[in-house]
């Protein structure tokens, strides 16, 4: 279920550090959350610079930067968890785009179990269902 978005301006970054943005990123998720890889999703949406600005200043007019990320989960994740995360994906940025870390700007969007759906089955009964497989397994039946 896990969603990340970076919002970058076409044409700052190379595409070697989209690449290290999705890559990176996608494995802290899985790591933060304690989930399958196979489940996260990135994403990195490029803007023109002329429909960007930054304090009142079109990123066209100027060297401005203007990254930042947003990530879906459900609710329920540790707020230990979700600043992590905030945290680390801020450490990507400013690593893998060499911007000033008070440039990026970031935050969660939390989703109830009841209004996300996986292959059109809502989050809450997918839910339900894997804990209790795993507290089957763990009981061993």
């Amino acid at each position: 279920m896990p969603i990340l978005h970076f919002h970058l301006v076409e044409g700052q970054y190379e595409a070697e550090q989209h690449e290290r943005l999705l890559v990176e990123s996608s494995r802290l998720f899985a790591e933060v959350l304690r989930c399958p890889i196979d489940r996260v999703r990135v994403f990195i949406h490029l803007f023109r610079p002329e429909l960007t600005a930054v304090g009142g200043v079109l990123v066209s007019d100027s060297a401005a930067r203007a990254p930042y990320f947003s990530f879906i989960v459900l609710e329920g994740r540790s707020l230990e968890d979700r600043q992590r995360l905030m945290a680390g994906f801020t450490d990507i940025m400013v690593e893998a785009l060499g911007v000033q870390r008070e440039l990026v700007r970031g935050g969660i969007v939390p989703v109830h179990p009841d209004n996300w759906s996986i292959g059109g089955v809502p989050g809450s009964a997918l839910r339900r269902d894997e804990i209790a497989a795993r507290a089957s397994v763990a009981g061993g039946t």
